[in-house]
């Protein structure tokens, strides 16, 4: 690891402690360095709040040094005016004279611009480095900048024999596989989401609350679909989709990408988690598989790859999985 990889880092470490503050903005750390010692590090903490580097230069006692010093960043500087000034800007007028990138920043606003305007103005730019990690810190973001849609991760749990849950009546109590962890942990999984989505079927026989009572942040927005017109929301609890489009994965997402949606977690049913992987919508899956043998019931959905890793917690088994195949919706055509 050279010298740029390991403040690069470093900046990479401070970004993730702004995780599931930031949304829709991208998590971001800065270090300034000087003659080899860091003397000031900052992280975007929370959305319309200070951007990382903003952050890093307020935290600089001896503004003096700045002229003499690099900055290392996780995510190429913005170059527009949003609820806060562009970035560039403020190293420009900092007076630092070098500015090393982990990964450009892919949104129409930026794609480019900060490192120009960087550049134009004498400031030497290092693009690249540790980019790989740089980019696994905003999945969401980069999905949604890149591939024109949110990004999408389906999560349900299963019996041992491949079952979501015994074949009952709305009245009857449904399945349950996970375990007070596994839940817990699953609720985490929901504060790290913008939305949440389950089709209407799900919403009617098993009136999910959808929300992360179980681990601190935010609930997530409440989406679900119906095409038919079975679902009524008076209190404005969930979004309803499905009554003005096509009714298909495309058109669903779509419509939260419209509403400023980065990431959703689609929960169920096995049909609308099912339409979502024929579709190839669809970025990671969660899919927990207890020890209990159902017999038979309703069919838990299909997924024809390997996962990628795996978490044993306790008797069940979590296991992991990414699309090797994902689709753009900005590719897609003819959506309503």
């Amino acid at each position: 690891m050279n010298i740029d990889e390991r403040f690069m880092y470093r900046a990479i470490q401070l970004a993730k402690n702004g995780k599931g503050n930031t949304s829709p903005n991208p998590i971001v750390g800065a270090v300034i360095v000087h003659d080899g010692t860091i003397i000031g590090e900052g992280y975007h903490r929370r959305c319309g709040e200070g951007h990382a580097e903003v952050n890093a230069v307020a935290s600089v006692t001896n503004r003096s040094l700045l002229k003499d010093s690099t900055i290392y960043v996780t995510l190429e500087p913005c170059s527009h005016y949003g609820r806060t000034p562009p970035c560039a800007e403020l190293i420009i007028a900092s007076g630092i004279r070098r500015v090393v990138i982990g990964s450009p920043d892919p949104s129409e606003k930026v794609n480019g611009r900060g490192i120009n305007m960087l550049r134009k103005a004498g400031i030497d730019v290092t693009t690249g480095i540790l980019e790989r990690e740089c980019r696994k810190l905003n999945p969401a973001f980069m999905t949604c900048h890149t591939l024109g849609r949110p990004l999408v991760t389906l999560k349900w749990a299963q019996s041992a024999d491949g079952y979501i849950d015994r074949k009952r009546t709305a009245e009857d109590t449904p399945s349950i596989f996970s375990t007070p962890v596994t839940a817990a942990l699953s609720h985490r999984l929901r504060t790290l989401n913008d939305a949440i989505m389950v089709g209407s079927g799900t919403l009617l026989y098993d009136r999910p609350s959808l929300t992360a009572r179980l681990w601190p942040g935010h609930n997530p927005l409440r989406v679900t679909t119906d095409r038919s017109g079975v679902i009524h929301s008076p209190d404005n609890k969930f979004t309803i989709l499905g009554r003005e489009d096509d009714g298909s994965t495309a058109s669903y997402l779509k419509a939260l990408h419209d509403k400023g949606i980065t990431s959703v977690l689609v929960e169920g049913g096995a049909r609308l988690l099912q339409s979502f992987i024929d579709s190839g919508m669809w970025d990671t899956a969660r899919v927990e598989v207890a020890p209990t043998a159902l017999g038979d019931g309703v069919k838990a959905p299909l997924l024809c790859i390997r996962p990628t890793e795996s978490l044993t917690v306790g008797n069940n088994c979590i296991y992991y999985y990414d699309n090797p195949n994902k689709q753009s919706l900005k590719t897609t055509k003819n959506i309503k």
